[in-house]
């Protein structure tokens, strides 16, 4: 079987920086997962700590600022509470102003991912929003994250 990239075959090795993510009780839904909504959130959380901590990219007085302008998610697993999870990050594609993140979920010490997704942000002038070229120590920070898939 071939693997395709973002399916229920991810690996922890096909990513390149991890967050570690406590799941809380009111990340629960109704039946008992957590909700649908939450991975986005964990996908987001991910993105901005290695963007705020790895890249030196500053959120409140920086030069540019990174919009999100399209997300995904496949759930290939349902998470419980109580549990930890460890957020992958990987980029798929770097351009000149936009770059596309690949994520995967996984549940504390496994091999097995729980959820799949991409998020592909552009860097905007913090003060026009209007795209700019990424500025170049977080173009090589991003660069740090591709990962042969």
């Amino acid at each position: 079987m071939t693997e395709t990239p973002l399916s229920k075959f991810e690996k922890r090795e096909n990513f390149a920086y991890f967050l570690a993510i406590q799941l809380r009780w009111d990340d629960n839904d109704a039946y008992g997962h957590i909700n649908n909504s939450r991975y986005a959130s964990f996908f987001d959380s991910t993105i901005m700590h290695y963007l705020s901590s790895g890249c030196g990219f500053d959120l409140k007085t920086g030069l540019v600022a990174a919009f999100t302008v399209e997300n995904m998610c496949r759930f290939h697993q349902p998470l419980v509470f109580p549990a930890s999870i460890d957020c992958g990050l990987r980029v798929a594609n770097l351009g000149n102003s936009s770059v596309r993140y690949e994520l995967g979920v996984f549940p504390e010490d496994t091999e097995t991912v729980a959820a799949t997704g991409y998020f592909i942000d552009v860097f905007v002038d913090a003060k026009t929003e209007k795209p700019t070229v990424i500025p170049e120590n977080i173009r090589t920070a991003l660069t740090n994250l591709t990962v042969n898939a």
